[in-house]
């Protein structure tokens, strides 16, 4: 059972230092503040057999190199650290689409990276089949086809439109991730942090969270001013966490669309500084989440209460996998400068 860490003072660092941290998976676990204790999902095993089967199924595992990929992602590791009291089967569905994610988010990149123009006939075709119920013509869009049947079958229709806009979302990321690499000047944080909000790919589970909840939350429930900022803050920490886990990734490849690296560059300091900036920056985010959710605690149904738990599994989730996960093992490596 992995432990959390305590709120903790943060000790001042020089631009090229970054504190006596052997790696930066060290100097992660040692100042970023994590109060959601360790947890997994009973049913994680089956719903690793789960997302086995659906990938096969759709031919997205044919090619050798996007099985190893998804063998050192370990989709449905990440499904049940994030919801460890879902039931079996709105976790399958969460793991499946946190698999179909991590193949499309790296088609996008390799179709995007240098010509943007080439990911727009994959773009369009998630839109036309998220929107409009468009048939498929990809062994991807097949696949988010079948995905898109799943989320109808188990959630209400408005928990379905959710779902299906916030996907939308996510796709259009993708497209303003690979302008942006074409760039010729330096992203701005600002910038890249808005790009990094669509990628991301959280929100797209929010519906899933509500769908698991023994009632269908009231509009003015779901739609309170303070628990749509929960719900940003936790998308935000949950994919700010593996920015710093990937930095090292990233880097090497080139990568613009990250926390820690946006801070690189706009601090010009080494990446253990850079990662020390952006735990500062989470932190407060977590803290922000901690203090709203105290505050609103008492107004919430009991599924309300579900729900804006599972946002804070996904901040708790995002840790423990990134901090294990063959995909960003370069974390522990001695720290880079």
């Amino acid at each position: 059972m992995l432990t959390t860490h305590g709120d903790r003072a943060e000790p001042a660092v020089d631009r090229h230092g970054g504190g006596t941290a052997d790696s930066l998976k060290d100097l992660i676990d040692d100042r970023l503040y994590m109060p959601f204790p360790f947890l997994r999902n009973r049913h994680e095993s089956e719903a690793a057999a789960g997302v086995e089967a659906w990938l096969r199924t759709w031919g997205l595992t044919d090619e050798p190199a996007v099985a190893a990929m998804i063998a050192g992602t370990r989709p449905a590791q990440l499904a049940s650290y994030n919801s460890p009291a879902m039931d079996s089967d709105v976790l399958q569905i969460v793991a499946n689409q946190i698999a179909y994610q991590f193949i499309f988010d790296d088609r996008a990149e390799e179709l995007g990276r240098r010509w943007p123009g080439r990911l727009l006939p994959l773009v369009c075709e998630s839109v036309a089949i998220l929107r409009d119920g468009g048939p498929p013509v990809t062994a991807l869009g097949a696949a988010l086809a079948d995905l898109h049947r799943q989320v109808r079958e188990r959630c209400t229709p408005a928990q379905a439109a959710r779902w299906a806009w916030h996907s939308r979302e996510y796709v259009h990321g993708l497209m303003y991730e690979a302008v942006a690499q074409t760039q010729p000047f330096p992203l701005r944080l600002g910038v890249c942090g808005s790009i990094r909000s669509l990628t991301a790919g959280v929100e797209p589970f929010h519906p899933l969270c509500e769908a698991a909840q023994p009632c269908e939350l009231a509009p003015e429930e779901l739609h309170h001013p303070v628990v749509r900022r929960l719900g940003r803050l936790s998308a935000d920490a949950a994919v700010w966490i593996p920015d710093l886990f990937s930095a090292v990734k990233e880097q090497r490849a080139g990568e613009l669309i990250n926390l820690a690296l946006a801070y690189q560059r706009a601090h010009r300091c080494s990446l253990p500084v850079a990662v020390t900036l952006a735990i500062g920056r989470i932190n407060s985010t977590i803290r922000e989440f901690e203090k709203l959710y105290d505050e609103i605690r008492p107004e919430l149904s009991p599924s309300g209460i579900g729900y804006v738990d599972a946002m804070a599994g996904w901040i708790r989730g995002c840790y423990y996998w990134s901090r294990t996960v063959p995909r960003y093992a370069g974390a522990g490596s001695a720290s880079h400068r």
